[in-house]
């Protein structure tokens, strides 16, 4: 049975949502649909590359992820759809496809063409739905689409590298519904640069000498539970995308705080790592 996922920033006050899941069963009864989130910032492409990179994968391969997040159809946002990864992602080319595209290289590009036998001011609706059920039932690329060879990249995913590897300069790519802060920063990429180096991670108000891989890496758990300051405590950790994450352990935006407020980052900040020299 195939599997049609879904990301959008649609929401869930408006009909958006549920009028592409009936048009979907409407085309095919026999697929499940699974939501990803519809809670995407509206137009913030870069926040859903993140969310659709850090999902996909748990996916089996096969599956068909139609991305709604700035779709309308216009000279300069053409419809793709990709084969990448042994997953399809159909969605405008306004660079989301990039930051996956950063490290797997596509195996199939087609710029959606069925447009002309479709009237609509609502493509996820209209054309996305029909390519992706196209797909599930076991179509082909080039049936809805003219192969092309690239695609738009977003500006600003990509951290910068200074002082011969002295030093990487990322920035805040999103922040998730705890406060947490994610950076554009890689594991791979620190593990590159950094060399086994120390280091040190400085964002506004916050530092970091250690990058941890839990959560309650933030506690010490060797002293009684009455003496523990859990509350508020800060941590830098790889995420479970692998990205670097700048967080509060047990974070609540409204009671504690979060990362993004109790250190001043919001979107797009700067965060620096510099590495002692090799």
């Amino acid at each position: 049975m195939p599997i049609i996922t879904l990301t959008t920033d649609f929401g869930e006050k408006d009909h958006f949502a549920g009028a592409v899941k009936g048009a979907i069963y409407a085309e095919l009864e026999t697929v499940r649909i699974v939501d990803i989130t519809h809670s995407v910032s509206p137009f913030h492409t870069s926040e859903a590359a993140y969310i659709i990179q850090s999902a996909y994968r748990s996916f089996p391969e096969g599956t068909i992820h139609i991305i709604g997040i700035d779709s309308e159809l216009n000279p300069e946002n053409k419809h793709i759809a990709v084969l990448l990864d042994g997953h399809y992602f159909i969605c405008a080319d306004n660079g989301i496809i990039s930051m996956l595209a950063n490290e797997i290289v596509p195996e199939k590009i087609v710029e959606i063409n069925i447009h002309d036998h479709i009237v609509s001011n609502f493509p996820v609706l209209d054309v996305f739905v029909k390519v992706a059920c196209h797909i599930a039932r076991g179509g082909t690329l080039e049936v809805i689409g003219k192969q092309i060879e690239a695609i738009k990249q977003l500006n600003g995913l990509n951290p910068v590298i200074q002082g011969e590897g002295k030093q990487i300069i990322g920035n805040v790519i999103y922040i998730d519904n705890y406060g947490n802060v994610i950076t554009n920063i890689t594991k791979s990429l620190f593990d590159t640069i950094g060399k086994g180096r120390d280091y040190k991670v400085t964002a506004r108000r916050a530092n970091f000498n250690t990058i941890h891989t839990h959560y309650s890496d933030a506690i010490n758990f060797e002293q009684p539970k009455e003496k523990r300051e859990e509350d508020g405590k800060k941590i830098a950790l790889w995420n479970s995308s692998k990205y670097l994450e700048l967080a509060i352990y047990k974070s609540n935006p409204t009671t504690v705080g979060s990362a993004s407020t109790l250190f001043g980052l919001e979107y797009r900040d700067s965060v620096t790592i510099n590495f002692t020299p090799l």
